[in-house]
This record gives C-alpha cells, sequence and structure tokens, in this order.
C-alpha cells in the first residue's frame, strides 16, 4: 500500500512541484494539502495559480485545501513534504512533529540545528539516523529532516566525489535562475538585461550547509567537515537550473582526468528519484549549460564540465535543476529514503 502523505504549503511554487512528482508516484498517496487562511476552504484549483510544466492532476484539483495545523490533517498520513516559507516553517513544523507526523522539508528553518539532519541521500543518507538523537532529544514522536538549499545542493554531489583527495579549500560563484526566488520574487524590470550579484543570506547556506553534508556522524553526534568555503551568489535572467562555477584545493595533487573519472565513478542510490549516474561530466568545455542540461536525469541528476587545472587547484562548472533537484525534488528523495529506512 502507497504511504499517505501531506503537502503543506501546497500552492506554492515548491508545492505545485511537489504535486507535479508525488502524484503519479508509486510508494505515495497524497491525501492533505494545507496552505495559507485565505486558501484553506477553496478546493485546489480555486486556491492555487498553477504554473507547472503540466496540467494540475485531476484528482488533485478538486481536493479541498485545509489550514496548516496539525488538527487539519488526518491522523493517518504518515509523511508531510514542506515547502512552507522558512518564516512559518518554524512555528508549524515543530508541533506536527510533535503530534507524531514526520516531516520531510524544503524550509530552510533549522536547517543547521545540530539534532536535524540535513540530507542530500547519495551523499550523507548514514545523517538520518540523526532522527533517534532528535526523537530523544526532544520527545517527538514524529521527525524532521531538511534537505539543503537549491544551491548547496548544486555542487555538493561533485565535492562529495572528491574527498578522498581530501577537501582543503572551495570557491563557489553561482549563477542562480530566477525561479529559485519564487513566482513573485524578482521582478523583470530588475533582471532583464541585468544580473543582480547579490542574494541575501544565499552565501551563508552555501558556506555552512556543505560542511555539515560532508561531515561525519558517529551515531550519537556530527562533525562539520574542515574544509574552507567561500561563496559568491548572483541571479542571472534563466528561469530554471542554477550554473555554478567552482575551484577546489585539494591536499593530494588532483588532475582533471581523475577528477572526470571521480564524478562519473559517484554511485547514485537505489531509490526511484535517484538518477543513473548521479553525475554527468559532459567532455566540451562549452557545457553544461542551463537550457540544454537542467533537466538530466528527469531533472534530478547533477551535471558537470569544464574540468581544468588552475592557479587555484581544480576549476569546473557544475549545474542543477533548482526547483527539481534543488527542492520539490530532493524533499521527494529524502521521503523515499524515510521509508527505505523504516521511519515511516
Amino acid at each position: 500500500m502507497a504511504v499517505r502523505v501531506g503537502v503543506l504549503g501546497a500552492t506554492g511554487a515548491v508545492g505545485q512541484r511537489l504535486i507535479q512528482l508525488l502524484d503519479p508516484h508509486p510508494d505515495f498517496e497524497i491525501a492533505a494539502l494545507t496552505a495559507s487562511g485565505s486558501s484553506a476552504g477553496k478546493t485546489y484549483r480555486q486556491a492555487a495559480k498553477w504554473r507547472v510544466d503540466s496540467p494540475i492532476p485531476d484528482d488533485i484539483a478538486d481536493t479541498t485545501v485545509t489550514a496548516t495545523d496539525p488538527d487539519e490533517v488526518p491522523t493517518d498520513v504518515d509523511l508531510l513534504f514542506s515547502s512552507l516559507p522558512s518564516s512559518v516553517g518554524a512555528e508549524v513544523e515543530a508541533p506536527f512533529c510533535e503530534e507524531g507526523y514526520v516531516v520531510s522539508s524544503n524550509s530552510s528553518n533549522g536547517r543547521m540545528d545540530d539534532d536535524i539532519p540535513l540530507v542530500i541521500p547519495e551523499v550523507n543518507a548514514d545523517h538520518l539516523d540523526l532522527l533517534e538523537v532528535q526523537r530523544d532529544r526532544r520527545g517527538w514522536d514524529g521527525a524532521m529532516v531538511k534537505n539543503p538549499n537549491c544551491s548547496t545542493i548544486t555542487f555538493v554531489p561533485t565535492l562529495a566525489a572528491l574527498t578522498d583527495f581530501g577537501l582543503e579549500k572551495v570557491h563557489v560563484s553561482t549563477l542562480q535562475a530566477v525561479s529559485g526566488a519564487g513566482y513573485d520574487g524578482v521582478s523583470s524590470m530588475e533582471i532583464i538585461d541585468n544580473a543582480i550579484p547579490y542574494i541575501g543570506s544565499e552565501e551563508d547556506k552555501l558556506e555552512t550547509e556543505s560542511r555539515k553534508l560532508l561531515g561525519d556522524f558517529d551515531g550519537a553526534s556530527l562533525s562539520h567537515n574542515s574544509m574552507a568555503v567561500s561563496a559568491s551568489c548572483n541571479r542571472i535572467p534563466t528561469i530554471d537550473g542554477h550554473l555554478e562555477n567552482v575551484w577546489v584545493e585539494t591536499q593530494d595533487d588532483l588532475t582533471p582526468d581523475e577528477a572526470t573519472a571521480a564524478m562519473r565513478e559517484y554511485p547514485s542510490l537505489d531509490l526511484r528519484s535517484s538518477p543513473d549516474p548521479l553525475i554527468q561530466v559532459f567532455d566540451e568545455p562549452d557545457r553544461p549549460q542551463p537550457r540544454m542540461d537542467r533537466t538530466l536525469g528527469d531533472g534530478m541528476a547533477i551535471a558537470a564540465g569544464g574540468l581544468q587545472e588552475s592557479p587555484f587547484g581544480l576549476q569546473y562548472n557544475c549545474l542543477a535543476h533548482n526547483t527539481i533537484r534543488g527542492a520539490a525534488g530532493a524533499s521527494v528523495l529524502n521521503g523515499e529514503l524515510l521509508l527505505e529506512k523504516g521511519y515511516i
């Protein structure tokens, strides 16, 4: 039987993408949709201004949206996918966990808490067992797992492939699509014929989340990776697909050929949403490109290319679809991992 799931913040951009991914999923059955008070009581078709590149699923369109409150979600729902704004998530996610719900969240609140696992399944699936520490410490019957920021997800798998060479310093400059800011996040007058060299709090997320993701969990506590990370984040006028320029300094010598092999050989997982290969490496120097490569692996693959030596170590580019791999798809993948490991 499929696991009954709900979507918190179902009318927003990531909520819509979650519905698109969950509706055909063989392991999950959408049983609850929540949104703000202004949407509660309406059908989903009435409440959501649908913008995903496929029609609203027929079985979802007439579902009644409820308030984002544990009392409004059926008790037989086992897993909640949260796409709430972080300010809202900080207020309501914990009460759902207290009531026994397991939450797979895309929201940024709590990502760096030392008892909340921040997970990219192909990179650090073992961190999920931090949930035992979390439940013991917080007294929750439920649990909460987070996926990282969309820009962090783009480059961390490529770093994970290089860890055997000893990561010391990482510099990353992002070229981030406008969809990462939400539909109303960047006006056309701001971004057309322009690039914006600042995205609030984004640099800190890349610098801190990457070290947590690549840290070590000993069964009781998590130690962050010691590498130094510096980030510069830029908004550019592409719709989807975050492109990033990366420079990596390692303890051991690392040639472009060795890095290419390590990325191509980096393993995927036997989870439905995990692509194989996880990292697709291009030999062409002008790839990856957002318009051409963001949908590799149904939007869940990481693309890399342009690997070369530089005065600052290895240099390369990487790309991921920010609303699929970087947001909704990441939460769904964490849901699959929760199911595989018996947390739901």
